[in-house]
């Protein structure tokens, strides 16, 4: 009797294993497919390129235009019936100096190439002379002569052909290549800053809030 119980055991165990490797989702399979099984939980997502995005001012201007149609305390501005207040009290016909914006949207590609999208003009506010339109320009867009960070200077061949250049860093973080002349290769090849002329825009209803662009080399 004990023999036949030890039999009964034995087989009961061999047809529980057999049954667990014919199951091509068991954990401990020990089929030739096991190797290539992955569970669900085992495959990792793609987890997507996340590039920050920034918004910078990009530019002002000042455009002479003509007021068109007056409707309650507002007026438009033709030719493009843009929609102001009439704080002024212009009437129709009236010529205006009205002042535009344009921002810019700063990422970085898979490359880390800087890619740049501009916005279209937008106004934001009139004035009944060019004197006065150009004087709130001025505050917006302003040029001055600073000293800043040199990354380095490199140079690169192509078909035969050299090209110098010079990388800086602005006021406002961002990194600028610039193409240079041989000479300008050679003085700045040792140097850390240099001087540089460079446009200031600033945001017009955050004035701290600036981005700053390269306008030429000051020595």
């Amino acid at each position: 009797m004990k023999k036949l119980t030890i039999i009964a055991s034995t087989l009961l165990l061999c047809f529980l294993l057999s049954s667990c490797t014919d199951n091509p989702d068991y954990v401990f399979s020990t089929s030739s497919n096991s190797a290539a099984y992955t569970s669900s939980q085992d495959v990792a997502e793609e987890t997507p390129t996340i590039h920050p995005v920034r918004n910078v001012p990009w530019d002002y201007r000042v455009v002479e235009e003509e007021v068109g149609d007056l409707v309650g305390s507002d007026m438009t501005i033709i030719p493009d019936n843009t929609l102001l207040p009439n704080d002024n009290n212009y009437a129709t016909g009236d010529k205006v100096w009205i002042l535009q914006y344009m921002d810019a949207q700063l990422t970085m590609d898979d490359d880390r190439r800087s890619q740049i999208k501009l916005s279209s003009w937008d106004t934001l506010k009139s004035f009944k002379d060019e004197k006065s339109a150009l004087a709130d320009l001025a505050t917006l867009k302003e040029s001055i002569q600073t000293e800043v960070d040199l990354i380095g200077v490199y140079k690169t061949e192509n078909a035969g052909k050299t090209r110098e250049f010079a990388v800086i860093t602005l006021p406002s973080g961002n990194v600028v290549k610039q193409p240079i002349s041989d000479e300008k290769y050679a003085s700045l090849k040792t140097k850390s800053k240099v001087k540089v002329n460079i446009e200031q825009v600033h945001l017009y209803n955050d004035y701290d809030q600036v981005y700053s662009k390269f306008r030429g080399w000051a020595q």
